[in-house]
């Protein structure tokens, strides 16, 4: 890319790379949302996206710990305080082990890790590492996955719900709330790239990361189909359903 885009053109490029990567148009979730899973299948999908959860926040405090002024600190620790909880109301990894509890999972076991498979681990890890790492630009621009997420959670859930007599509104409690969070994350994040991204460079840069992250978020589902769908190689010490 040599031609600098205006803030507007940057943004339509960021919600084409959605458009085409992001994991809604992943068989997987076609079959999760679909209905066509076992609870075995599914427990392996919230088990496995648990570490995703659980690390959010320390690749949110990573980011924290890099901003320079007391008012980007403030916007960004809302993040943490939206999954660690504070202490009072819980947060999106409290509300995680709540839909793995509710799924029948040994929530001891879940905390362990001992059954992530493989894949899941090298994927959340390359994404803290990155957030960690990465120029402040890049590891912002990472987070706008969200930019997307209303869509898929509003799938999901409808689909689960009508489709497993395992779930309840009550299982599916995480993803009410990052209906209302998402959005608001993602009018941050996106202000801040339209600002800073101000060579073509650095907008190149701004879309690589969200290509990253969508990768990435792909690959775990890839890793989910394989072990657990077809052909159903389901790695040594992973999670196998009961």
């Amino acid at each position: 890319m040599t031609r600098l885009m205006t803030p507007d053109e940057l943004e339509a490029a960021l919600r084409a790379i959605g458009d085409e990567r992001y994991h809604i148009h992943h068989p997987f979730h076609h079959l999760l949302h679909g209905g066509k899973l076992t609870k075995g299948q599914v427990q392996a999908w919230a088990l496995n996206r648990y570490y995703y959860q659980a690390s959010i926040p320390a690749k949110d405090a990573s980011l924290l710990a890099r901003l320079p002024t007391p008012e980007l600190r403030r916007e960004w620790r809302r993040r943490l305080v939206d999954h660690d909880g504070d202490g009072v109301h819980p947060g999106g990894v409290e509300r995680w082990l709540a839909l793995t509890d509710g799924l029948g999972l040994d929530r001891d076991h879940v905390t362990s890790l001992r059954g992530l498979l493989p894949a899941t681990r090298f994927a959340v890890d390359a994404y803290v590492r990155f957030v960690r790492e990465m120029p402040l630009l890049d590891a912002i621009a990472s987070s706008l996955t969200e930019m997307f997420s209303p869509t898929i959670i509003s799938q999901r859930v409808s689909g689960m719900l009508a489709s497993y007599d395992f779930v309840s509104e009550d299982t599916l409690a995480y993803f009410k709330p990052r209906l209302t969070q998402a959005p608001t994350d993602v009018a941050f994040a996106l202000g801040y790239v339209k600002e800073h991204a101000r060579t073509a460079a650095e907008q190149e840069r701004v879309l690589a990361a969200l290509r990253f992250k969508c990768d990435l978020l792909w690959a775990q589902l890839d890793a989910l189909h394989h072990a657990y769908v077809s052909p159903g190689h389901i790695p040594p010490g992973a999670f196998r359903p009961a």
